[in-house]
């Protein structure tokens, strides 16, 4: 498995593509008809397997947040699925309506292939990560949860980032065991803007 310095970046004609799937994806998530990303827009990476996380804002407001850790299909059919998903199936909101569409942001990011970070301690583990750069993921038997690098501006340093991020899995934030383990990933951003007036 590549590193994530080894991850190509995604050319500009990719992140154009990912925008335009963003847009599609999220104006037939609030119209509530159906989306296919076309054949012609699974091009190069994005017909690649790959993993993202959408995040929707209205008024630098979080309005939903949904992603994958791993590939699964498509890197341009994930960035759909997490679109219409964030539009629709995060919990913590109602559904984004038709009123509320001009106003919504999209931000994509791609994710890296994640590689696991080796630590015999808690103060290896802190010495290992890269604030502002690492995505990082934690999971313990079946608790796993996930902190984008976005998440480092709001918890700068190491200590409180991994204390929260095993809040967020349901552990501890003192949590530490053998079968505790961590992966790293870096994220790539494409701003998609917002869904063309009259879509």
């Amino acid at each position: 498995m590549p590193s994530p310095e080894e991850q190509a970046s995604l050319s500009a004609a990719e992140r154009g593509l990912v925008g335009e799937i963003a847009r599609g994806a999220l104006a037939a998530a609030v119209g509530a008809w159906p989306f296919a990303v076309a054949d012609e827009l699974l091009a190069g990476r994005l017909g690649a397997p790959g993993a993202s996380f959408v995040t929707l804002q209205r008024r630098d407001e979080l309005r939903g947040c949904i992603g994958s850790i791993e590939p699964r299909w498509a890197l341009g059919l994930d960035v759909a699925r997490n679109t219409h998903a964030a539009a629709r199936e995060d919990l913590r909101f109602a559904a984004v309506s038709a009123v509320e569409l001009p106003e919504v942001e999209i931000q994509v990011a791609v994710l890296s292939a994640a590689s696991e970070i080796v630590a015999v301690s808690e103060m290896e583990l802190l010495a290992a990560l890269r604030p502002g750069i690492d995505g990082v993921v934690v999971a313990d038997g079946r608790r796993r949860a996930t902190f984008l690098p976005a998440v480092w501006r709001q918890l700068p340093e190491p200590e409180r980032f991994l204390g929260h991020l095993r809040e967020k899995a349901g552990l501890p934030r003192s949590h530490w065991s053998p079968t505790q383990r961590f992966w790293r990933y870096t994220v790539e951003t494409v701003d998609a803007g917002k869904v063309p007036a009259g879509t």
